[in-house]
């Protein structure tokens, strides 16, 4: 891999090579001190991303009737789309050709901004037809409460949440704004506390679960109603209380006084115009009002949520977990997938025309420097059948339940050429996978690499893949 922070050239000087020859001589007398950092395996798009939008297809979804959609009936029962944007490779779904959003007067105004089917824009997204939630177990996970766990986590059990390392992955950078006077605003979970898990050094960097879509409440500060003696004083018992404890047993302390900071430090932010996406605003953020957010999204739960990571984004979030859909549909799937399907595809139709049209405020566009990805706990089976008895689909330990065939969307995608790309396949009688098959933690790895994190505590047995960025 190649390492973007070498330095070309670099000559010794007397100082350094002195410096090296002690650090050689300690070495020799007690090897044990000397204790290499474990090398960061990157990929060429290291740092190229600042964004992240993470969608989960809550409930466990029907991936091969989306995004593998080349496949046998028993699979996909509702067909393959036809007439797709040339050069696109991953089997689109027939239901991406619903787009009753694009109807009527408003739809009109919509498409005047550029919006379409994703038939129409299914080379600007690249598919990874077999994601693996378990590479190392004998049949799928169809477990919804241990599915999740590995979604939001990438091990059963695990105890540190994916946005989690993202925010301690980037800890240095959050500090060097602190220091700069600047504030950068953490990974934000958007309603799903399952995100936002974290103990011990990890504990401090979990991130703030946002239930609804307003901060109305986080902008009063009561400390600024305290004197300024008052105010020194309560600095000072949490100073005495965490000085009392033992070095390793601070992260609870810390995580306590980095969200009462973190609180005031924010107000400011959360009680800005731009966050508050239903004022129906016509001013121009980034290049898009509230307003115009608001046509192209919708006011859906997810439609809000995905205006409000647009705004986050503007004061440096990194990362926005939402969820979209209801999915778990044991019954009636035959009917609820298109209206949920439809919902999914006007919010891919939004954020490639809305990423596009906003000017990023460190240059180019938003969509220059963001990733989409949309997941899920599991896919979904009827075993053997179009539908099971109650016209919907189960989850069980077959190749339908193990591969999330997930999209990936955004600049560094389409500028690699891999618009459109299937990076693998799989056989359409039986999913049998025919090609790459990727582990979901080396996924999750790529997308911290991406964000330029440093991920080297996290999913030491997997490696982030250059695939979509190559």
């Amino acid at each position: 891999m190649t390492d973007h922070n070498a330095k070309k050239g670099f000559k010794p000087g007397r100082r350094s090579f002195l410096k090296g020859m002690g650090v050689a001589a300690a070495t020799i007398a007690m090897p044990h001190v000397w204790v290499p950092n474990k090398a960061l395996a990157q990929t060429e798009a290291r740092g190229a991303a600042k964004h992240l939008i993470y969608i989960r297809l809550s409930g466990g979804f029907r991936f091969s009737a989306a995004f593998n959609g080349d496949t046998a009936s028993e699979f996909n029962p509702f067909g393959k789309a036809e007439n797709v944007a040339s050069a696109t490779e991953w089997g689109v779904g027939k239901l991406f050709e619903l787009a009753g959003w694009l109807n009527g007067d408003q739809g009109a105004e919509r498409a005047a901004l550029g919006m379409r089917p994703v038939t129409e824009m299914s080379d600007q997204m690249a598919v990874l037809p077999c994601v693996d939630h378990e590479p190392l177990s004998a049949r799928a996970d169809g477990n919804h409460n241990t599915g999740l766990q590995r979604f939001n986590t990438g091990y059963v059990g695990g105890g540190t949440s994916f946005l989690t390392m993202i925010n301690y992955g980037l800890r240095e950078r959050f500090a060097l704004a602190r220091e700069q006077g600047t504030v950068a605003l953490p990974a934000f979970s958007l309603g799903d506390s399952g995100m936002a898990m974290g103990a011990g050094p990890y504990a401090a960097h979990r991130p703030p679960v946002m239930q609804g879509d307003g901060f109305e409440r986080f902008g009063f500060s009561a400390a600024n109603t305290l004197p300024d003696w008052a105010q020194s004083m309560a600095s000072s018992v949490d100073e005495r209380y965490r000085a009392i404890h033992h070095p390793q047993n601070r992260a609870g302390v810390d995580a306590y006084m980095q969200t009462r900071a973190a609180t005031e430090l924010y107000a400011e932010i959360f009680n800005d115009e731009i966050l508050k996406i239903r004022n129906n605003s016509d001013e121009p953020i980034d290049g898009l009002s509230n307003r115009q957010l608001a046509t192209i999204f919708g006011d859906s739960r997810a439609a809000r949520n995905v205006r409000l990571a647009l705004r986050l984004f503007h004061f440096g979030c990194p990362a926005v977990y939402l969820n979209q859909g209801s999915y778990d549909m044991h019954s009636g799937e035959e009917a609820g997938l298109p209206r949920h399907m439809e919902e999914l595809g006007r919010i891919l139709s939004g954020l490639e025309v809305a990423l596009k049209a906003m000017d990023h405020p460190d240059g180019g566009t938003y969509w220059d420097n963001t990733l989409v990805v949309c997941g899920s706990e599991f896919g979904r089976t009827a075993r053997g059948s179009r539908f099971n008895s109650a016209r919907g689909s189960d989850h069980a330990g077959d190749y339908a339940t193990r591969w999330m065939s997930m999209p990936v969307m955004g600049g560094l995608v389409t500028a690699a050429g891999n618009g459109g790309k299937s990076f693998g396949m799989t056989r359409p009688s039986d999913l049998a996978p025919e090609g790459q098959v990727y582990s979901y933690r080396s996924l999750l790895k790529t997308l911290m690499d991406a964000l330029g994190c440093d991920h080297r505590e996290f999913f030491p047995a997997d490696r982030p893949f250059d695939d979509l960025f190559a």
